[in-house]
């Protein structure tokens, strides 16, 4: 049956984004790039310079429709004045549909700044969209005028959610406030219905708005210092390394953070909370490192040489030659540093976690910034500078992961070419008690 089809296809859909959003924030990974990056770029064109006709067109469109606006009244559009709302579940985006379900179009919106979801290019959103509607067969095609908004290229594709399957005109573009992916779904798409389209987006309006923020807590060079401990994993993120937990504090933020703890540190409640925190201070990876690399030292690898320490590995343990080369370079890490080697990784998780627990309501500004200084001080005991730390940082991802920190090195070598630099901040200073 197709009743319904459209409007189910969305909204369940829409749902999954936000969860497969919290997940890449809990694990710090970042959306890959998908859809067609090749295809060129079709400018927007404007419709209403092309005359007359053009003009009496698009009014005609529009004179039987009426304006939607998303739950925040960030977003307006004018759709068929039959149509209703669905929820999506998220109140910066705007999902609506025909009476019987058979075409539905859905207004997604990524804030630029304070976004609960880790969204920072044109090409993160893009991945998200394909991966949880399922796009597939792009065809570039014209892109319509949408007010205010820069960069517009449109396709038509496929969709597949939910275990149905339906056609697209699919939209992609950016104000300086957001990126915005904007779909219109139908069993068959044809020109009547992308010129409705067309149509409707020259009628997109935004009222960017400010996000709420119930911090109490002041950014002061100490708490700064906080932030840059894991400023990495905070870009990755998409979110703000300005501010302490990455994150404005409210509502929205709160559930995400929450979910993700549950999902990642199987943190449900303070209790839980606190328990974690005692393990990676006390604990941690930095534990089984170093039994891991006494292990490999009492097989006898320090005496083999460098490239054949994967195959000796190979030779004693089950594992792939993957893990056998990290495992290989983990000792040589753990050679030339010694035992503290990944101590790093342990600290700045520590102090990333603090952040989030005080988004998510586990502690009060005044637990999570004492304890943060407590741990703060013990890094800068143990480390001389932020690159020192970094490299321990990276080390231990590499240990856990089993995978290369080349990105998140990238990321920490650009982070300190910007402007708002979060490593400015003198590694050594007095830090001190500011709140």
């Amino acid at each position: 049956m197709y009743v319904k089809k459209c409007t189910k296809m969305l909204a369940a859909a829409g749902i999954t984004v936000v969860m497969a959003a919290s997940l890449l924030q809990g694990c710090g990974g970042k959306a890959s790039d998908a859809g067609n990056k090749d295809a060129k770029v079709t400018e927007a064109k404007d419709e209403t310079a092309k005359g007359g006709d053009a003009k009496e067109t698009e009014a005609d469109l529009t004179a039987d429709m009426k304006e939607f606006t998303t739950g925040d009244g960030s977003v307006s559009i004018k759709l068929d004045k039959d149509w209703s709302t669905e929820d999506l579940g998220v109140d910066f985006w705007l999902g609506a549909g025909s009476s019987d379900g058979a075409e539905a179009v859905l207004v997604m919106q990524f804030p630029k700044q304070g976004s609960i979801l880790p969204v920072d290019s044109m090409d993160s959103v893009k991945a998200l969209v394909v991966e949880s509607y399922g796009i597939q067969d792009e065809t570039n095609t014209d892109a319509p005028s949408v007010p205010g908004m820069s960069d517009v290229i449109a396709s038509i594709c496929s969709i597949n959610s939910e275990g149905e399957s339906a056609e697209a005109y699919l939209v992609y573009g950016e104000t300086d406030y957001a990126y915005y992916s904007l779909m219109y779904v139908a069993e068959k798409m044809d020109d009547d219905l992308i010129a409705s389209m067309k149509a409707s987006c020259a009628t997109f309006a935004e009222t960017p708005l400010e996000a709420e923020d119930n911090s109490t807590i002041q950014i002061s060079d100490t708490v700064k210092w906080f932030n840059a401990s894991y400023a990495v994993l905070t870009d990755i993120n998409g979110w703000d390394y300005n501010r302490f937990g990455g994150l404005p504090v409210n509502e929205d933020s709160k559930a995400i953070v929450v979910q993700m703890l549950e999902s990642w540190w199987d943190v449900t409640d303070r209790a839980s909370a606190d328990e974690n925190l005692e393990w990676i201070l006390t604990e941690g990876h930095r534990t089984s490192f170093v039994e891991d690399m006494k292990d490999l030292e009492a097989s006898g690898i320090g005496s083999v040489a460098a490239e054949e320490r994967p195959g000796f590995i190979l030779g004693i343990y089950e594992m792939d030659e993957t893990s056998a080369q990290f495992f290989a370079d983990c000792y040589g890490v753990y050679e030339t540093v010694g035992e503290k080697a990944i101590d790093g990784w342990d600290y700045c998780r520590a102090l990333n976690l603090l952040g989030y627990y005080y988004t998510a309501g586990y502690y009060t500004d005044a637990e999570a910034l004492d304890k943060s200084l407590e741990v703060a001080q013990i890094v800068q005991a143990e480390f001389g500078s932020w690159d020192e730390l970094m490299d321990s940082y990276m080390a231990g991802y590499e240990y856990w992961a089993e995978e290369s920190s080349d990105e998140r090195r990238g990321i920490y070598e650009d982070l300190k070419t910007r402007d708002d630099n979060p490593y400015a901040v003198d590694f050594g200073m007095t830090l001190e008690k500011t709140w």
